[in-house]
């Protein structure tokens, strides 16, 4: 709920409040002259404090949702892009999820981590708008996008009560563009994984050495050696799953310009075989495999993310070429880079929205590469509104408040 404060008239530069009780969060709404505080109330029916000086006792907190009234906005099927990439339905967001909303600094948009404040339902009626790049959102005609004229409805009027700014096809909206379903996370998806990660970043081979009066030793070794942790959970989760057991260790306590490393390992010939004849190159690989596999080679060979551009650095050209065969599958427009005739990296193409949707992709286990905070809001989508078409129905829809003021729903701001 909102609590609205004025100044009072009867005393100079003081003001009261009507509901000071709860945790207050301090924001400030788009009217001029209001101050908005988020409270936690219990009811919605407020005795007014002290004297009788306003010429009532009791009120009721009115105003519920963000301060442009976009209440109750969206299908509850409608994709929301989270904090670290991902999407969920609005439907089941809840106060404290993280989500992307956007931020001014200075003249530029950028996008901008933001905590839900609170979420709720209703009944209202269902527009459909439709996009260049063949995509729809189904909306209230309250609930606003951001487009090349700025903030702007869905549905207005040039003049009388409900005028207001609203889409036209002459419009184009703001964003990355549509979200991309994430991976089924099944085994196929896991096998793909760790190939990725164990023939990026793994050791896997055996050797032998001869002692003085003694026949060769034949030894066998598997070791994952990483700094981020959560990749290595995920290997090791997925490795006990397939019925493959490692031991953990410290593999280095880092130093003031490393991190420090932990590792999973194994010297088992059984285990070593199993591995192996895992991380084989399948003949006929599912989609599933090739998401995981490009999932587990990004956090393998990532150093960082550049935001808008990503380069999985590797040497072995056969390993390069199957990079580039399953981005190229995907429709990732990647080119090996070369130095001296050798391959480097492979780098794909289209800014931001590509790597997005290459996250979404793959869902890729390291938080730190899955960051789009500061960047700025471009929109490489073709998003000109083709059409805005009133469904004749009432629907139930969902609306969420955050931090920002906005959110990114199913590729628009």
């Amino acid at each position: 709920m909102s609590n609205l404060r004025w100044p009072l008239a009867t005393d100079a530069g003081d003001e009261q409040e009507l509901f000071p009780q709860g945790i207050r969060v301090v924001g400030k709404g788009e009217y001029r002259g209001l101050e908005f505080l988020e409270v936690d109330s219990k009811t919605i029916i407020n005795e007014v404090p002290g004297p009788p000086r306003f010429g009532f006792q009791y009120t009721i907190n009115a105003y519920r949702g963000c301060s442009h009234r976009c209440s109750y906005c969206l299908t509850g099927d409608t994709p929301v892009l989270m904090s670290d990439l991902s999407v969920r339905p609005i439907s089941v967001l809840r106060r404290g999820d993280l989500v992307i909303g956007t931020a001014l600094r200075g003249d530029t948009r950028t996008y901008a981590i933001s905590r839900v404040l609170d979420q709720w339902r209703s009944i209202r009626r269902a527009y459909r708008i439709s996009t260049a790049s063949g995509h729809s959102i189904v909306a209230s005609p309250d609930h606003r996008f951001l487009s090349n004229r700025g903030w702007k409805h869905v549905t207005g009027s040039m003049a009388g009560p409900n005028q207001r700014p609203y889409l036209t096809t002459r419009n184009s909206l703001r964003g990355l563009g549509p979200s991309v379903a994430g991976p089924k996370g099944g085994a196929d998806y896991r096998i793909g994984y760790l190939t990725g990660m164990i023939r990026g970043d793994g050791n896997l081979g055996e050797y032998e050495y001869e002692l003085p009066g003694r026949s060769s030793n034949r030894v066998y070794r598997f070791r994952l050696a990483l700094a981020d942790v959560e990749a290595l959970d995920r290997s090791h989760l997925y490795l006990h799953e397939l019925g493959i057991q490692t031991d953990r260790f410290v593999f280095s306590q880092g130093s003031d310009h490393t991190r420090p490393m932990i590792a999973i390992r194994s010297q088992r010939r059984a285990t070593y075989e199993r591995i192996r004849e895992l991380i084989a190159w399948p003949s006929d690989p599912s989609e599933e495999w090739r998401r995981g596999f490009l999932g587990g080679i990004f956090d393998a060979e990532v150093s960082g993310h550049g935001r808008e551009t990503i380069r999985i650095a590797n040497r072995d050209e056969a390993l390069v070429h199957r990079i580039l065969a399953e981005l190229r599958y995907f429709g990732f427009d990647a080119v090996v880079d070369r130095a001296d005739g050798e391959a480097r990296s492979v780098r794909f193409r289209g800014g931001l929205r590509e790597a997005v949707r290459f996250i979404q992709l793959t869902d890729p286990a390291i938080p730190r590469k899955r960051l789009i905070a500061g960047a700025a809001v471009k929109t490489s989508a073709d998003l000109r509104i083709t059409a805005i078409e009133d469904l004749g129905i009432d629907v139930p829809m969902f609306d969420i408040t955050t931090e920002t003021g906005d959110f990114i729903a199913d590729g628009v701001v």
